[in-house]
């Protein structure tokens, strides 16, 4: 990407970086899961289409307003695929980000997918001029309820809404710029 595409980013245990056509076999395998698929906005693809999506995230630009960018989240030791975060910056000044995360389940219940979350919190804050950060979560996805809570977020509003063609309700969690500088480290 450019000089100033902010990916990869190394953390302690994951890497934040770039889809790439290689990863189509791992990609494939954890969002054809319909475990991890349960609460998530997004369908399994045919191997076509994931080829043509991860493609197209590898190229994708960073922080471009109303565009889900999806970023691979490794294991940073072997470089393996664990998972992806979902980012996409509203358009309009004062506007948040949102972020969403599907992890493969065996790598679920390590800590990974908060140390992801934690950095990118970071990387928005770093590179964008966001001064929240937001998540929606089905408030029967109890894991992704309490990760969201250990890194900082604070749930704000609980809606009914209608998910896949049925009723449920989610929750609205919010961390602002101040509240993420307190234990990510950012200026």
């Amino acid at each position: 990407m450019t000089a100033l595409d902010p990916l990869p980013r190394v953390a302690s245990r994951v890497v934040l970086r770039r889809l790439t056509c290689a990863d189509l076999e791992v990609f494939q395998a954890y969002r054809s899961d319909p475990e991890v698929g349960r609460y998530q906005d997004w369908s399994p693809m045919s191997s076509t289409e994931a080829t043509v999506f991860l493609s197209q995230m590898s190229a994708a630009p960073f922080g471009r307003p109303e565009e889900w960018l999806q970023v691979g989240i490794a294991e940073r030791s072997t470089g393996e695929l664990v998972g992806d975060i979902g980012i996409c910056l509203h358009a309009g000044e004062g506007e948040p980000a949102e972020i969403g995360f599907s992890l493969a389940t065996p790598w679920q219940g390590r800590g990974l997918a908060a140390e992801a979350v934690r950095e990118t919190l970071a990387l928005l804050f770093e590179h964008t001029r966001v001064a929240q950060v937001i998540a929606i979560t089905d408030t029967r996805n109890r894991a992704s309820i309490r990760l969201l809570e250990r890194v900082g977020f604070e749930r704000r509003e609980t809606v009914t809404a209608t998910f896949r063609g049925e009723p449920c309700t989610e929750h609205l969690f919010v961390i602002t710029r101040p509240e993420a500088e307190s234990f990510i480290g950012t200026a």
